[in-house]
């Protein structure tokens, strides 16, 4: 068998750019995983491909896999996400499996594969340990809940006006609905074998506007690339599951 490396965060903490730098700057590495593709209800993104980012289909047929054993289907803010397990299995009996996606999601595929395969879960998230100890403390008087919700609504903000010119009120309540879920999805990061701080979500140029990754984006693909390859880089960190009570 294989090995699973799961890759999870909050909306818009920058998974996706991570992805793909890591396709395009580590090649051998990522030739090695197959792409775990979710069913999912909502529609397609800009630029997403149906069959290649999920396979898109309509809530009432996602609904319909509840009723087969070897599909898991999980309400994620409010869109239906389903894995198809005898994909998964098929995959791993021949190589190795990767997803990037919702903690939520990548927390149950822990639970489900970890007694099958060796499995490597890394967390991506927009503070670090040092940053929400901050945050935490009395003389601050914030709400840390309140915090990382304006933080991630001013990334999918960014995010959505880079791929739209103009936003609708639909746009805008998604990106509501994302930056109020942040926060309990952050709470998720302890049980994940890795966290990796990043301050360059998919709203910032530090990604791919020089061709080289700049900043946070460029420690977090070392860092990723790393834990990939075996070792364990200094950036990463284990979160306790105190640390965000």
């Amino acid at each position: 068998m294989g090995r699973f490396i799961i890759l999870s965060g909050p909306s818009c903490v920058g998974k996706g750019p991570l992805h793909a730098a890591f396709n395009k700057f580590y090649p051998g590495l990522a030739a090695e995983l197959s792409k775990l593709v979710l069913y999912n209800c909502r529609s397609p993104r800009p630029a997403e491909i149906d069959g290649k980012d999920y396979h898109f289909r309509s809530r009432e047929e996602i609904e319909g896999f509840r009723n087969k054993e070897n599909f898991i289907v999980l309400d994620v803010r409010g869109d239906l996400q389903a894995v198809d397990l005898n994909d998964a299995d098929r995959v791993l009996a021949a190589g190795h499996l990767f997803y990037e996606g919702n903690p939520f999601v990548g927390r149950k595929l822990q639970e489900v594969f970890a007694s099958k395969v060796s499995v490597l879960s890394v967390f991506l998230a927009p503070l670090s340990r040092e940053e929400i100890l901050f945050l935490k403390s009395p003389e601050r008087n914030s709400s840390l809940a309140d915090f990382l919700t304006d933080v991630m609504r001013r990334k999918l903000l960014r995010r959505t006006q880079r791929q739209k010119s103009i936003l609708s009120w639909k746009d805008l309540e998604n990106i509501e609905r994302r930056a109020a879920s942040a926060y309990t999805e952050l709470k998720e990061a302890w049980h994940f074998d890795h966290v990796i701080p990043n301050h360059d979500g998919e709203d910032s140029e530090n990604w791919d506007a020089f061709y080289y990754p700049l900043g946070d984006a460029r420690k977090t693909l070392l860092a990723f690339a790393d834990l990939v390859g075996g070792k364990i880089p200094a950036l990463v960190e284990k979160w306790d599951e105190g640390l965000l009570s």
